[in-house]
């Protein structure tokens, strides 16, 4: 691992850009590696986001209650090194010194949630309403305006209130539906006023699968077959109703919107002229955003989800399907719920048919018919489902303004991650990444999908769901073994701070310095650092500094390999 970190080094300082430019858009034409060099329209929204428990920390303070990631987290074996979001980045305390990095940086808007338990402790909103939190609330959204910042709201991401998942089941009960829109309702009341921008859920396919089918997340449910399809259903009829709610009771006097964020890859058939590839592809895209991108949009499931799961259910001698079913009623009443789509996205699998025979056992997995694969020689910057696939990023939005109507899209999540010991503020895999996904995002643009704003994915480094603190998706590097948890900005806040200014990628020449300046930067606070190390850390420990973590590694190797001279002496 040190001496990864030394070689990359090395290879950053050594790292040419190398792009080439294109007027090629034919959809047709299956491209994949053009750089188009142009700029984004007047009023694009650049951003940054987060989510609560990710990054606020103060688990317990200020009458806050606890979460179903509180509970999950404190479970051995479940997490990662069995770290917690209990400190986190301590955002609760910090939001001042973060929105200040976001000035800098000339942010257009910053995407958060609000905790549900630290507003509503029990979770029921007739019980006990916690002003702290509502206060803590507040005071982001003010600082976030007063510094020209749009607060973009997200309203559930995953941290629900532990007395609602023990006392109901959570997800997998109906009645989760009335209380989701009492806590959004109470949203809309106090916030409504300053936010404008509102999402829902963000990424309901992981809820559902990782919470209550795989037990990989919280509340770590294995209901295989059943347990993801009936919390989906219950939240796409939450969500429905919060629409609702906001349509008939707020939009008038807010004249905000009201959206949801879905998280999908693209899936590529492996062999495109293979029919059964090619359905196997799209069943992939289906059973993924589909799931509920299609009932929002549209009023029900897709087709073929219905098809598959329905025929799996016979085969296994079910008397209905495991998919539960909507009434008419509820059709209409979903149907159109999504003023705007807020679109999470990070990689690209390849697909191709495979059948799973029923007696295997029911599971959504299962349910699909079909297998994922990667291409070895895709950039793998270190977490094991991420790769960097730039083309498949145009063809997902493609695929969602043929599939819905060219709605209103919101890039909620795009980024990438690194995974290892010792991090490098020379991040170049990273800058490599957002200058070809947004890149592809401008095609798209020019293809005529209707984005309107783009979300770099993260902020900060924080708390990674159950890998713990071992992955970082950072724009800033967060310190989290000091109490204080100092932010260090890597090379790629400078880099995407310039795409920010010129609204995307004017000209060939200008781009490819942009990378060498960001790269200096970092390397020459490398060097100031490595002079003196000690004093170096103790500014750390208080300033927001541009320090780097991997200078420590090469102090680290220098050690190492003086012992092993010494063995060999």
């Amino acid at each position: 691992m040190l001496q990864r970190c030394i070689l990359r080094l090395y290879h950053v300082l050594a790292l040419v850009l190398c792009v080439s430019a294109s007027d090629d858009f034919d959809w047709t034409k299956n491209e994949k590696s053009s750089f188009y060099y142009g700029t984004f329209p007047t009023g694009f929204s650049w951003g940054a986001g987060s989510s609560a428990y990710q990054t606020e920390g103060a688990w317990n303070i200020d009458g806050k209650g606890m979460s179903i990631w509180d509970a999950f987290a404190r479970k051995k074996g479940k997490i990662f090194s069995n770290d917690t979001g209990d400190s986190s980045c301590e955002g609760y305390y910090k939001y001042k010194d973060d929105i200040s990095l976001m000035k800098d940086m000339k942010l257009n808007h910053y995407r958060f949630s609000i905790s549900w338990p630290r507003i509503l402790p029990s979770g029921l909103k007739n019980e006990h309403i916690n002003e702290k939190g509502i206060k803590y609330y507040d005071d982001l959204i003010n600082m976030l305006l007063e510094n020209k910042i749009t607060p973009i709201v997200t309203l559930y991401h995953w941290d629900l209130p532990q007395l609602l998942q023990e006392k109901y089941g959570g997800w997998q009960n109906g009645s989760m539906v009335n209380h989701f829109n009492d806590f959004a309702n109470l949203c809309f009341e106090r916030f409504g006023n300053r936010v404008k921008y509102w999402i829902t859920f963000n990424n309901p396919w992981s809820i559902a699968v990782e919470g209550y089918e795989t037990g990989e997340h919280a509340p770590g449910l294995k209901l295989k077959g059943t347990g993801a399809y009936k919390a989906a259903h219950h939240i796409i009829k939450a969500h429905a109703k919060v629409w609702h709610t906001y349509d008939m009771q707020w939009r008038s006097k807010q004249k905000g919107l009201v959206g949801i964020s879905l998280t999908a890859d693209w899936g590529e058939p492996v062999d495109i002229t293979n029919q059964r590839d090619i359905e196997a592809a799209e069943r992939y895209i289906q059973f993924y955003m589909g799931w509920f991108a299609t009932p929002i949009f549209n009023g029900d499931y897709p087709q073929v989800m219905k098809d598959y799961v329905g025929r799996k259910s016979g085969q296994q001698g079910l008397g209905a399907s495991r998919l539960p079913v909507f009434s008419p009623q509820e059709k209409s009443y979903i149907k159109g719920t999504c003023d705007f789509l807020g679109l999470g996205h990070f990689t690209t699998r390849y697909v191709t048919m495979k059948n799973y025979p029923s007696g295997l056992g029911d599971s959504y997995f299962s349910d699909r018919d079909l297998a994922e694969l990667v291409d070895p020689q895709w950039p793998d910057p270190g977490s094991e489902w991420l790769y960097s696939v730039p083309w498949g990023f145009r063809r997902l939005l493609n695929f969602v303004k043929t599939q819905y109507g060219n709605p209103m899209i919101y890039v909620t999540e795009n980024g990438v991650s690194e995974k290892m010991q010792c991090t490098d503020l020379c991040d170049d895999w990273r800058m490599k990444y957002f200058k070809d996904y947004i890149n592809e995002m401008l095609k798209a643009l020019k293809d005529g999908v209707n984005v309107k704003g783009y979300t770099a994915w993260s902020l900060l480094d924080n708390f990674e769901w159950d890998e713990g603190f071992s992955e970082r998706f950072g724009l800033y590097y967060v310190d989290f073994r000091s109490k204080n948890k100092p932010r260090y900005p890597k090379a790629s806040v400078q880099f995407y701070k310039r795409i920010i200014s010129s609204n995307g990628f004017p000209n060939q020449r200008e781009v490819e310095s942009w990378k060498r300046k960001a790269v200096e930067t970092c390397s020459s606070s490398n060097q100031l650092l490595a002079a003196d190390p000690l004093i170096g850390h103790m500014e750390m420990v208080t300033e927001i500094v541009v320090p780097t973590v991997c200078t420590l590694c090469i102090l680290l190797s220098a050690v190492f390999l003086m012992f092993l001279l010494r063995g060999r002496l």
